[in-house]
């Protein structure tokens, strides 16, 4: 799978999620950047990096609605926003939670960006999905679900966030946008559940398709 430009990524987007992490929806949609080389494809391995021992188990999963950039844009009207996407994939916005909430001075980007952390589907064309603000979203590990979830539950849908994200600054063609997980990921849970060597990991999402990936550790 190619490298896209850039990946925008979106925080706290599902109250539920903001409430088992111990924070809650912001008025501004939480923005933060994933590496574009931290991009794997369906069927690829997520390798958990031996840096990832440093802080104890932390990697965790995050089912979420990912969106293509058509071509470069910046300041764009909401009402024109949708001409904008190109089409949709289903994500996995994998995350080490000690390199994400402490290991970097309180800067998400590192403990998102190890290589393989980004799990991307095939792009499925915008107009097969024509509401991307209603599509059942499931997270399964190792057969058992653990997110479920709806996207009309977003707090900021694709429409706002495409002329947000613009707002002065240029969205190049192929530039991918996570849009937040549901409740339901290892480290809201108690005993916390993170991924280990051999998990398989499932993303389903209404229309847009069905990602899988083994767990490794290197």
């Amino acid at each position: 799978m190619r490298f896209p430009p850039a990946i925008l990524a979106i925080g706290r987007n599902y109250a539920d999620h903001a409430a088992e992490m111990g924070g809650k929806t912001d008025e501004r949609p939480m923005v933060f950047f994933k590496n574009p080389a931290s991009v794997c494809g369906d069927g690829d391995a997520i390798v958990i990096p031996p840096i990832c021992r440093q802080g104890g188990p932390q990697v965790d999963y995050e089912g979420e609605l990912a969106f293509e950039i058509a071509r470069d844009c910046r300041d764009v009207p909401e009402a024109e926003a949708m001409s904008f996407v190109a089409g949709y994939r289903v994500a996995n916005d994998v995350s080490a939670r000690w390199w994400q909430k402490e290991g970097s001075g309180g800067q998400f980007s590192r403990g998102k960006s190890f290589d393989t952390f980004c799990p991307l589907g095939p792009l499925v064309p915008a107009s097969e999905v024509p509401d991307p603000q209603n599509l059942a979203i499931e997270t399964i590990l190792n057969g058992t679900t653990v997110q479920r979830a709806n996207t009309s539950l977003m707090v900021f849908g694709v429409r706002f966030l495409v002329a947000e994200l613009s707002r002065g600054m240029t969205l190049l063609a192929g530039t991918v946008v996570l849009t937040g997980t549901p409740a339901g990921v290892g480290a809201g849970r108690k005993p916390p559940l993170f991924l280990k060597d051999g998990d398989l990991i499932e993303v389903k999402i209404e229309r847009v398709g069905h990602l899988k990936n083994r767990v490794r550790e290197a």
